[in-house]
């Protein structure tokens, strides 16, 4: 069973606004929670086999501790409270049995929250406080959201290359049906004639130059859909928690393309539904 173990103080779960489900926080007034008190996660109760939140308060729990004097020193203490699952890896990784304890002993980091309207002298703070209780250590300092962009730095690439490629390729495909639309308007410029003599209107003759377009579309979908959804359920299946594909992102996708494909084709139509008939027939 793959584990975890985080070593906190009294304001951690306030400060990373981790949500407590059942028991308790931990307390400065209880002299016990620092020497014989865990809170676990929702993943820890189920593996541990506590039923629910509720019945794992005050389960009794044995769990190693750091101690340069006794290496495999265990912790017993009771179960507190159970705190939401959380990530505090990448999401590549699945959630694990996470228990969090009082222990000062085995500190060596601290997580500080405050407002970035002022970021280099609230890091000037940091660092005088820092000073005063480790004055031989230097202090390293990171940022969450920089953790987090550096942990998802190639997905932010993937996702660029993605953007850039679709917009080429977009604008390529736009540029072919414009063309593909004046070809076709000047080929059968005489059959518009002959129809706008008979009496077709111009969302008629705009409706009949299009619909070849648009039934390529989507043929083009029907055979592109199936290829998307096979790619992108395999790249999700690297992640232990995500998203189903739903099919209204397919029909939503396809009618943004149809869209699109009508809007350039629309002008070139627009424009040969409106050239005098006599003026094709003449010309013929």
């Amino acid at each position: 069973m793959a584990s975890a173990q985080l070593m906190v103080d009294y304001d951690y779960i306030k400060t990373l606004k981790l949500k407590i489900i059942a028991g308790r926080d931990f307390s400065k007034d209880i002299p016990t929670d620092s020497t014989s008190a865990f809170i676990i996660n929702q993943t820890a109760v189920r593996q541990m086999g506590f039923g629910s939140p509720e019945q794992a308060i005050g389960k009794t729990l044995l769990w190693p501790v750091w101690d340069s004097q006794q290496p495999d020193s265990l912790k017993r203490g009771q179960v507190i409270g159970v705190v939401k699952d959380f990530h505090f890896k990448s999401l590549y990784d699945k959630l694990e049995t996470t228990v969090l304890q009082i222990y000062p002993q085995a500190y060596w980091k601290v997580a500080v929250k405050f407002n970035t309207n002022d970021a280099a002298s609230t890091i000037n703070k940091v660092e005088d406080t820092w000073k005063k209780f480790a004055p031989d250590q230097p202090i390293e300092y990171t940022f969450l959201d920089e953790s987090f962009k550096v942990m998802y730095k190639p997905e932010d690439k993937l996702r660029s290359l993605l953007l850039i490629f679709t917009s080429v390729a977009i604008f390529i495909g736009c540029l072919g049906l414009f063309g593909l639309s004046a070809y076709a308007a000047e080929r059968r410029k005489k059959e518009i004639g002959i129809r706008k003599v008979l009496g077709a209107s111009v969302e008629g003759i705009v409706m009949l130059l299009s619909k070849d377009f648009v039934r390529l579309v989507i043929i083009s979908l029907l055979i592109a859909s199936p290829i998307a959804w096979w790619s992108m359920n395999n790249w999700l299946q690297d992640f232990p928690y995500r998203l189903n594909i739903s099919w209204w992102i397919f029909a939503l996708s396809g009618l943004a393309a149809i869209t699109i494909a009508m809007i350039t084709i629309f002008f070139q139509s627009i424009k040969a539904a409106l050239v005098n008939p006599v003026k094709n027939l003449r010309a013929e």
